[in-house]
């Protein structure tokens, strides 16, 4: 049956030749999907709107974070029980957000966060392995909260979890402040092992070595 209390939030920027297709496969479990389009500069917009998702635009691109933050903001007006963060570049499996949303569901998580490495089924590229493992190791909140992989766009929020959690830092640094947050929060976190497709085109859309650098140095001046 489908879970029609869960939605998907999809942070879009310049995703044309994948969005449809990765929306198709969300609703194969969520009916409820939510693509915020963060100032296209291709078609993106308009395949989502051949979609039966909704469809929200920034005029302007402001970053991920900011995404996520309108597209959490929609689905809680819109009566959200559970909200899905999803990336539209297809690394995703929704089964494993399926599992995910199923353990807030049954009251034992108010946030479920993946990880690619608690058990890995597909080798990390080296590159992307060596910037989040610094990333969780040199962040105070990964380490209270013993995270393995802190940067992973699949999370599943309670509602009460969503409507407090306010991302403020727009650009990519907004999953550090995500974590941040967490571990200052009374919410029970719970991370669990999802699997990441890396295929062509997903590798093309990751973070560089020096990105996670400035992802670190921009966190801490902002917690200053």
């Amino acid at each position: 049956m489908p879970d029609t209390g869960t939605w998907v939030v999809v942070p879009v920027f310049n995703e044309e030749t994948v969005i449809a297709d990765v929306v198709a496969e969300i609703r194969t479990v969520f009916p409820n999907v939510v693509c915020v389009d963060d100032g296209s500069r291709d078609a993106s917009a308009e395949q989502v709107a051949g979609t039966p998702a909704h469809l929200v635009r920034h005029p302007i691109n402001l970053g991920q974070g900011a995404s996520l933050q309108t597209g959490i903001e929609y689905a809680l007006r819109r009566g959200a029980e559970r909200i899905v963060t999803f990336d539209a570049d297809g690394q995703h499996d929704v089964h494993d957000a399926e599992r995910m949303a199923e353990l807030i569901r049954g009251g034992t998580a108010d946030v479920v966060l993946g990880s690619r490495f608690l058990e890995p089924t597909e080798p990390v590229p080296a590159l992307k392995r060596l910037v989040l493992r610094t990333v969780a190791a040199l962040s105070p909140a990964s380490r209270k909260l013993r995270l393995t992989d802190a940067h992973n766009g699949l999370r599943v929020l309670s509602r009460a979890a969503a409507d407090e959690l306010r991302i403020t830092m727009n650009g990519m640094a907004h999953a550090s402040e995500i974590v941040a947050t967490l571990a200052r929060s009374s919410w029970r976190v719970r991370e669990v092992p999802v699997t990441i497709r890396y295929t062509e085109y997903s590798r093309s859309k990751g973070q560089s070595l020096f990105n996670g650098v400035n992802i670190l140095f921009d966190l801490s001046v902002r917690q200053r």
